[in-house]
């Protein structure tokens, strides 16, 4: 999460004369032309509908009060908020508007769902996030055993995250986190933390769930996905302590 500087992309798509036909626009970034499988499918570009353009977007070029980074997108990166980072394409270059839906592979072959449980040309497109959680600790950790304040962040592209649980026994018994920031930024993540009296050496499986403001909490499962994307069930978290 950081802090943005740029202006909306609402003004320059004004400046530009869009009109009210336009349906969507198509970002373009100035990385190298992506190659899979040997097939080269240009330049990374995914379109976005005008109506979440002209809505919330930034065309950043300063980020944590200082020019873009080179790996943050520099000279310039749109910023799309609550949506999957995919939209948010680095080194802009051109954005191209049209009065048609547009389409490129990032958003046929690649940032839909696809699996047992979905079509064969895969989901709609995926725009908005999902509610996730992430505890502050290694994978598979080693830890010594001894009562500590498990932390973690939680974040959701609905909103301000309401609501954090927290198993330390793999599911059986739940209480809920502690969120220090009683009014968390609705765009960005927010920490919480618990604390843990554990009965002793051995193997532990950490859950974490969070239910955001529009009452959408972490399912325990979601339909397998063969790529992955926006994977928001709970994560069982494996520990020892020694």
């Amino acid at each position: 999460m950081a802090r943005w500087r740029g202006v909306r992309l609402s003004a320059v798509l004004r400046r530009a004369g869009i009109t009210r036909e336009a349906v969507d626009i198509l970002p373009r970034g100035l990385d190298a032309e992506y190659v899979d499988k040997g097939e080269n499918l240009g330049r990374v570009r995914r379109p976005l509908p005008v109506a979440k353009a002209m809505k919330d977007v930034l065309l950043a070029y300063e980020m944590n009060g200082a020019p873009l980074p080179p790996d943050h997108g520099f000279p310039v990166r749109l910023v799309v908020p609550s949506w999957a980072g995919i939209a948010n394409i680095k080194w802009l270059g051109d954005i191209q508007v049209a009065d048609e839906p547009l389409f490129s592979p990032w958003n046929t072959r690649y940032y839909r769902l696809f699996g047992p449980s979905y079509p064969e040309e895969g989901s709609p497109p995926l725009t908005r996030m999902n509610v996730k959680s992430a505890f502050e600790l290694p994978w598979d950790a080693t830890l010594p055993a001894r009562p500590r304040l498990l932390h973690g962040r939680s974040w959701s592209g609905n909103g301000r995250i309401r609501r954090v649980e927290v198993s330390a026994d793999g599911g059986r018994t739940w209480r809920p986190a502690r969120l220090p920031d009683r009014h968390p930024n609705p765009r960005g993540w927010v920490r919480w933390e618990s604390p843990w009296h554990p009965d002793g050496p051995g193997r532990y499986e950490l859950l974490a769930r969070a239910t955001d403001e529009t009452g959408v909490t972490q399912p325990a499962t979601v339909p397998y996905s063969t790529l992955g994307y926006l994977f928001g069930a709970v994560v069982r978290h494996p520990v020892t302590l020694t």
